[in-house]
């Protein structure tokens, strides 16, 4: 029986590749030392050949951007089983189109993004983490530094740090409090 990677190599042989390297850990892990190792030994007109795309990696945008480094090398990139060719005219034509569509994508999750916030702000919504510092907290931060007690001890008895209550309520403002 003949598994995965028997088939990988005979394809990669047949397509007349002189060497290859494997890695055996998935294509979405960013330190993998067979491509390592591969990528160190390309030079300029040499083309990379790989059994599938999705054996580079997950995201189409981190692809394309591995193909356009290998193009502004001078390195052609061919995928077999994908049918991608930078070598040939027509193989950088589709290569290009995707890397067009990907873009146009990127940038409709952009305006999609961006009109969503804008709507959600139009309804009252605030996006962001939720304040640390309440008014209730920043009232008794006053009135507790005023007292004298060490602001280390103030911001430990609110649950923040010492930068956070500097951030809500600055050492260089003068408090007054009236008494009664």
């Amino acid at each position: 029986m003949t598994c995965a990677l028997d088939l990988q190599r005979d394809a990669l042989r047949a397509a007349g590749c002189d060497r290859i390297y494997e890695d055996t850990i998935s294509g979405t892990k960013a330190t993998r030392p067979g491509l390592a190792q591969a990528l160190d030994q390309l030079r300029n007109g040499d083309t990379l050949v790989v059994w599938k795309l999705d054996r580079l990696g997950r995201s189409v945008k981190d692809l394309l951007d591995f193909a356009g480094g290998l193009s502004d090398s001078g390195i052609g990139f061919i995928s077999l089983t994908d049918a991608i060719d930078t070598t040939t005219a027509s193989g950088r034509f589709f290569f290009n189109v995707m890397a067009s569509l990907a873009q146009m994508e990127r940038e409709l999750m952009v305006e999609r993004t961006q009109a969503g916030l804008r709507a959600a702000r139009e309804q009252g919504r605030v996006g962001g983490r939720k304040r640390v510092m309440t008014d209730s907290k920043i009232r008794s931060a006053r009135k507790l530094l005023i007292e004298g007690t060490p602001p280390k001890e103030v911001a430990k008895n609110l649950g923040v740090s010492v930068p956070t209550l500097y951030r809500w309520v600055p050492a260089t403002k003068t408090i007054k409090v009236s008494t009664p």
